[in-house]
């Protein structure tokens, strides 16, 4: 019989003098932590190592299991290491909210003693990760349900180098696609997710095409060379400030991009497509957000007329996505410091790149067409708790060592961002962790087309102002940042019509 974590015990035994004691505390006498010890209990060298356990429920207090002592509470903890010289503690609570995480990762860095986690029976010690500190609950997959919809198909992935696509890329593998399409424009990170894919799935045939989302020749050709039934539409410009910056070009990849590879989709009879969306398309704050909630609109209007099932997943930020606050904080704290957050109250939903990619796929079984799909994402983080997580886990305290400074808010941000609109009714799924927004606004197909057709025009003119103008119609809860405003009124018309002229 295997036991991971006297494995993992065994592997400290190589580094240390022989002889040598590694003195821990177990946290939590439940069930967890008598699983832990009975584990232990296999060798007696390694049950020697324990001193004792801790528990934060009064009713444990000197409770004695598989003949080691319950000591005291977390506030005890210091103490304890100090009266036993305690090296080591070996969290065993898998039902710990994040605040609990972060108050006893707290603890352990006043007590110096080193910190993991034993997620259970059978599986290997780990360190605290950012999403125990979290709390982000685990997240069920109907496997079978996916699999009979990904099982001997044709997959195309757009965005296929970023994280998103990327980690959509990884997970359709595991359910044996006749192909993998991934395409991007961008040919270092394609080319090593490709390298990446041929050597975790050697079966896999994977095809890496080099391609924007822009070119509808380019979408012809791929299409019509691999035929694909489902299309996962990820490629997107995200950043917030930059596209303030480059409004143009967030209109051109992430609306006209959309509506390409949606053409084309229809067009090769491609049966499934599910547009990746964001909470920032919710009473957009930004033109990345406004672009995003264009592309929902495009996607629902076409579904009104093709046989092609259209689908949207809107989350929120993506930990450690590339380009996200985390690995920026990373940078900061390797840095000695300051770690820079917007503002004291900015909150974010927020979510694995694996919780992503896998309501990436639940949403494409269950889909019937038309939907947005919004996993439960729990209560929001504060961006300046999710900073001082960060320090926490370097070993540090916030505020002291690393400093926390506030900087303002950036264009186009808001404080809050939110998962939908008043206007959309909740239904429930058949996935219990996911739900679907309804919305009774619809733009026809016909309708989106004059649309597009003055927003091309605008575009090739670059006029800011008739941009903004029509976005707001098309949006009505769309709030262009004062910064764009301000640009829009200072900057000349290049276009000699009034905006009234535009056909609505």
């Amino acid at each position: 019989m295997a036991f991971p974590f006297l494995d993992w015990f065994a592997s400290l035994v190589k580094h240390k003098v022989s002889g040598e004691r590694i003195r821990t505390l177990i946290y939590g006498a439940g069930s967890a932590g008598r699983a832990l010890l009975a584990e232990l209990s296999q060798i007696d060298s390694q049950m020697r190592d324990v001193i004792g356990l801790i528990d934060d429920d009064p009713a444990k207090s000197r409770l004695i299991l598989h003949g080691k002592r319950v000591l005291g509470d977390g506030d005890d903890l210091a103490y304890l290491a100090r009266k036993h010289s305690i090296q080591r503690v070996l969290i065993a609570i898998p039902s710990a909210t994040g605040p609990q995480m972060v108050r006893i990762l707290q603890l352990a860095i006043e007590a110096g003693v080193e910190i993991k986690i034993a997620p259970g029976a059978g599986q290997q010690l780990r360190d605290v990760a950012l999403e125990d500190l979290l709390g982000r609950k685990q997240l069920h997959l109907d496997q079978e349900g996916i699999r009979a919809r990904i099982q001997g198909e044709v997959i195309l992935v757009t965005g296929a180098a970023g994280s998103i696509g990327a980690e959509i890329c990884r997970q359709i593998a595991c359910f044996n696609p006749k192909a993998l399409i991934g395409f991007d424009n961008a040919e270092t990170p394609l080319f090593e997710i490709e390298r990446e894919l041929r050597q975790s799935f050697p079966q896999l045939a994977f095809h890496a095409e080099i391609g924007s989302i822009t070119h509808p020749e380019t979408l012809r050709r791929v299409l019509g060379r691999h035929q694909p039934s489902c299309i996962f539409h990820a490629a997107a410009y995200k950043h917030v400030p930059m596209m303030e910056q480059h409004v143009f070009a967030a209109v051109e990849n992430n609306i006209f991009g959309t509506w390409n590879l949606a053409q084309a989709a229809i067009n090769h009879g491609v049966r499934e497509f599910v547009l990746i969306s964001t909470d920032k398309a919710v009473r957009p704050a930004s033109m990345m957000g406004a672009s995003k909630r264009v592309a929902e609109l495009v996607i629902r209007a076409l579904q009104q007329e093709s046989a092609t099932k259209f689908v949207a997943v809107r989350f929120g930020n993506v930990l450690s996505s590339s380009g996200s606050v985390v690995p920026i904080f990373k940078e900061q704290i390797a840095a000695g410091g300051p770690v820079t957050v917007t503002h004291p109250e900015m909150r974010r939903y927020f979510m694995t790149i694996s919780e992503a990619a896998q309501l990436v796929l639940q949403a494409f079984s269950i889909g019937q067409g038309g939907e947005v799909l919004v996993l439960d994402m729990g209560e929001p983080v504060k961006i300046v708790d999710l900073a001082r997580d960060l320090i926490l886990l370097t070993g540090l305290q916030p505020d002291r060592k690393i400093k926390i400074q506030f900087t303002g808010l950036r264009p186009g941000e808001k404080l809050f961002e939110e998962l939908n609109l008043q206007s959309e009714s909740l239904v429930a799924t058949a996935h219990q962790q996911i739900r679907s927004y309804i919305s009774p606004a619809r733009i026809d197909a016909e309708q989106l087309r004059e649309y597009l057709l003055d927003l091309r025009q605008i575009s090739d003119h670059q006029d800011l102002g008739r941009l903004l103008m029509l976005l707001k119609i098309m949006i009505p809860s769309y709030t262009p940042s004062p910064s764009l405003l301000r640009s829009a009124l200072s900057a000349p018309s290049n276009h000699a019509g009034p905006v009234g002229a535009l056909s609505f």
